[in-house]
């Protein structure tokens, strides 16, 4: 690898560290390539990506940034799965790391905030970005089909009254 090319990849990885919602850094020795194929196909149906990093061209790419405390994380043979959502990415890398020994989670970044493996495992029991909306839709119409509800229900007691009537006058 040039130092273009080299230059390049950190540029890359300065945006994904910008750009993503949360990072999640793993270790993979030992995944075969059909494990791995596997992996990014579920990362990719959430929407997120799984990257294998270098270590010195990781840490150049977070020095500066509000993530550079994050450095400490890259050592050994290091991957980063990355989302705009900062659930989906943690939630499938946990998920398979409890189905695949090999995988081992090393920890994560929001911005600012590093996380260890336990605080990747809470994130990742978290809703998701879509779950949360979705709740969010629910609860805003819920008061809105009540309100039909009540005001429907006179017209509907006045309707059944005077089917009383109808039918006790015609009886």
């Amino acid at each position: 690898m040039d130092r273009a090319q080299k230059q390049a990849t950190i540029d890359t990885l300065k945006g994904v560290f910008a750009d993503a919602g949360a990072v999640v850094v793993t270790h993979n020795l030992g995944l075969t390539v059909a494990e791995m194929t596997a992996l990014r196909g579920r990362l990719r149906e959430e929407g997120a990506k799984y990257q294998v990093v270098k270590n010195t061209l990781a840490i150049k790419a977070l020095a500066g940034s509000e993530s550079e405390a994050g450095s400490s994380l890259f050592t050994g043979p290091v991957a980063v799965a990355y989302a705009a959502d900062p659930v989906s990415a943690a939630k499938v890398i946990t998920q398979f790391a409890k189905e695949n020994d090999k995988l081992v989670v090393i920890g994560g970044m929001m911005g600012a905030t590093v996380l260890d493996e336990s605080g990747v495992k809470s994130l990742a029991s978290l809703p998701s970005l879509d779950q949360l909306r979705g709740k969010l839709i629910g609860l805003i119409q819920a008061p809105a089909t009540k309100v039909a509800g009540v005001l429907q229900a006179p017209a509907g007691q006045l309707a059944r009254v005077f089917n009383a009537y109808a039918t006790k006058d015609a009886a």
